[in-house]
């Protein structure tokens, strides 16, 4: 018989069904709909399974599930979804929206933040509904409540009312039952609070994924964040073939962020062979630790920071304006006191599945550090100083964005409801590299040998935003040293040495500087270091698909041909070689060679939304307007705001006579296209802030540096 007895299965308990809809009806008495009378959470996704909304009391606490899973409670505790909603620093920005806009506009950022206080219906006006649920955030009982997810982000999931256990017919049993009646039903109890789609990637999107609507922004579309479209095209997924480097195995976001660990002293019940999948979902969040004395949680953050995430090549040297000597270690190089140098650092993201630091996370810091320092630890050059206000030194290179409103000026708050352009982007992707140039002169009294030192450093925030958030000046926030190079270079001549372990090897260092010219849009270059890849491996048939890309990129589409039919020699129906085939193709004029190999890729990957979206386009150019709109639908599948699927597809439809969806289409792709307008509001930042606008320049050298202080410019991680 189904198991509900006791006092949780009351019928005046607000678990159940009858209880719900009284509930439902009586919020929706005051609420203020603003979005629409059918349209209750936006501007999130989110919804609930029936369309009403859900008592707050009708979550099991974490407390609760605690009696059972003890040691993922004293995880997740200390986890950025447990305090997702009640630090200082997020309830200070979102109440600037509430202050500026109105509580209603909040409800697009506590779909993810605080999603029982969206579906109880407390984020309106007047409410009177009791928020001690704010202390949990992204509790238990709403993850192991979701029923459904799709990609598009901001919240984009389905809640039903939380049920630990369901009964013999697989229907859910409401509100608290005994832990006995559990651990006696365990496999009713996995059931009902256990999907395979959590285990998925694309779980994770329905937050880690979002947009700024016109609803919240009084403006148009505006995407705000893509972690899962940046790990779906990482190699970290492997269902594209166009990455630089390949993974042996697909790791999703629970392989990084919820890796099983072995169970410690505290007992709990979730736990398999003796290890619990983790629940502190480690990621960046190292001011959150140290605010709450977190101390296991800030030791484990800090690890996964440094755990071989960055690589940093102190790469070449150009001596005097001549050309550039590389890479370092492996040619000789003589250095005088007087000469002017300039240092080429390659940077490569390898150990993340999206990019560093993450899509307008304007108020996020991570930046290079470069020190120059001569034998009696006199500072030549130093850049990326922390200053004694605690700001970090503007001509620093950032790995960072900034937002511009309508004023031409920062949102220096966070305040993306404001948003109109990115200044600029540096982010650096998965797979990719990046190059800083540093030059500097060797005075004439230096003392050998001199030691070059590069570091990709990280803070969770901005001096200015934290001391907003915290109400006072300078507060302090761990620096963590995510990884470092260091060279020494006598004055004098310098020798070619053997192979340094701490470096990649040398096709590898060729490689990445490859990848990060191609990314400065220096092609010649791109193609030069590609070409010693080639040279040192000449079995390699990546190494001549990426001169294909550089020269691709170059609009030097036969001599692309010419080394993409080289890579096929070496690895024939080479899908990544493949692909870039079919764009050389159809550039001069093979559309049915294009597509023969488009479909190949495909075949490979089924879900490279790339391949998808240039065999519509080819179908389309051939006015196959059926081919045409099934690849375009396949690629909404992927990623539903793809902008060309959008675009495409208001045409097809309206060829094929389905006139609502092409117009349902065409609006879609009116709001979310770029406002050419815009560029204007980042011209203008950058005519103010002169400080900055040479990291708007894809290739461009920090060269009016000056001498810094030889210690204390950097506080290390506590």
């Amino acid at each position: 018989m189904a198991l509900r007895t006791g006092p949780a299965h009351a019928e005046n308990d607000p678990a159940t069904p009858s209880q719900r809809q009284i509930y439902s009806q009586s919020i929706a008495e005051h609420y203020d709909y603003r979005f629409g009378a059918n349209q209750p959470f936006l501007p999130s996704l989110a919804t609930t399974d029936t369309g009403e909304f859900i008592n707050s009391k009708a979550f099991p606490t974490a407390k609760y599930c605690g009696h059972c899973h003890q040691e993922a409670h004293a995880e997740w505790r200390q986890s950025a979804h447990a305090n997702s909603f009640r630090t200082p620093w997020y309830t200070r920005n979102v109440n600037l929206l509430m202050a500026e806009k109105g509580i209603e506009y909040a409800r697009h950022c506590e779909g993810c933040h605080n999603p029982t206080a969206l579906v109880s219906g407390a984020m309106t006006k007047g409410s009177t509904i009791n928020r001690k649920f704010d202390e949990d955030g992204v509790t238990c009982s709403v993850c192991h409540a979701i029923q459904k997810v799709d990609t598009r982000g901001t919240g984009s999931y389905v809640l039903a009312q939380p049920a630990v256990l369901v009964d013999e017919h697989d229907q859910p049993i409401y509100g608290e039952v005994s832990d006995k009646e559990i651990l006696t039903h365990l496999d009713r109890h996995s059931k009902a609070v256990m999907k395979d789609f959590y285990r998925t990637s694309e779980y994770c999107s329905a937050c880690h994924k979002a947009a700024l609507p016109r609803q919240l922004n009084d403006y148009k579309w505006q995407r705000a964040i893509f972690l899962y479209d940046e790990w779906q095209l990482s190699s970290f997924a492997k269902q594209s073939p166009l990455p630089f480097y390949t993974k042996d195995s697909v790791s999703t976001c629970q392989t990084c962020h919820m890796a099983r660990e072995p169970l410690g002293a505290i007992p709990d019940y979730g736990a398999k062979d003796g290890k619990l999948a983790s629940h502190r979902w480690l990621g960046a969040n190292t001011i959150m630790a140290k605010f709450y004395n977190y101390d296991v949680q800030m030791e484990k953050t800090v690890a996964f920071l440094k755990n071989n995430v960055f690589n940093v090549d102190i790469f070449g040297l150009e001596k005097n304006g001549s050309r550039m000597i590389a890479p370092l270690g492996t040619e000789p190089v003589s250095i005088a006191p007087g000469d002017i140098l300039t240092a080429s650092i390659v940077i490569q993201n390898k150990g993340i599945a999206h990019s560093h630091v993450p899509e307008q996370r304007d108020m996020y810091e991570s930046w290079v550090e470069f020190e120059v320092t001569d034998s009696t630890g006199r500072v030549l050059t130093h850049s990326g100083t922390i200053e004694p206000n605690g700001d970090l030194d503007p001509r620093a290179h950032s790995f960072t964005n900034r937002l511009v409103n309508i004023k031409g000026e920062i949102n220096d708050l966070h305040q993306v409801w404001n948003n109109r352009v990115v200044a600029y982007n540096n982010t650096i992707s998965s797979g990719r590299s990046q190059i800083v140039r540093y030059q500097f002169k060797v005075p004439t009294d230096a003392r050998g040998p001199i030691t070059v030192t590069a570091k990709v450093n990280y803070r969770r925030f901005d001096q200015h935003f934290m001391d907003f958030a915290m109400g006072k000046d300078h507060y302090p926030m761990p620096v963590v040293d995510m990884s470092s190079r260091t060279r020494t270079f006598s004055l004098g001549e310098n020798p070619a040495t053997p192979p340094d372990p701490q470096d990649n090897p040398l096709w590898m260092r060729w490689n990445n500087y490859g990848i990060a010219m191609l990314d400065a849009q220096q092609y010649s270059e791109s193609v030069h270091a590609f070409e010693q890849v080639a040279r040192l491996r000449p079995d390699y048939p990546d190494a001549f698909t990426n001169i294909a890309i550089a020269n691709f990129s170059w609009q030097r589409y036969d001599d692309s041909r010419t080394s993409l039919t080289r890579a096929l020699k070496l690895s024939p129906h080479n899908a990544r070689a493949l692909y870039y085939l079919a764009l050389v193709e159809r550039n001069q004029g093979n559309l049915d060679a294009a597509i023969a190999d488009l479909r190949e890729v495909i075949a490979q990957f089924p879900r490279s939304r790339d391949a998808h979206r240039e065999l519509g386009f080819s179908f389309y150019q051939q006015r196959k307007y059926n081919e045409a709109r099934a690849e375009y639908e396949t690629l909404q599948t992927i990623d539903p705001d793809d902008l060309a699927a959008h675009y495409i597809l208001s045409i097809v439809y309206r060829r094929l006579g389905m006139a609502d969806k092409a117009s349902h289409e065409a609006a879609m792709f009116a709001d979310q296209k770029d406002d050419p307008t815009a560029s204007t509001y980042a011209l203008d930042f950058l005519r103010k802030h002169p400080e900055v606008a040479s990291e708007s320049v894809v290739w461009h050298t920090h060269s009016d540096l000056e001498a810094a202080p030889s210690h204390g410019s950097n506080a290390p991680a506590q």
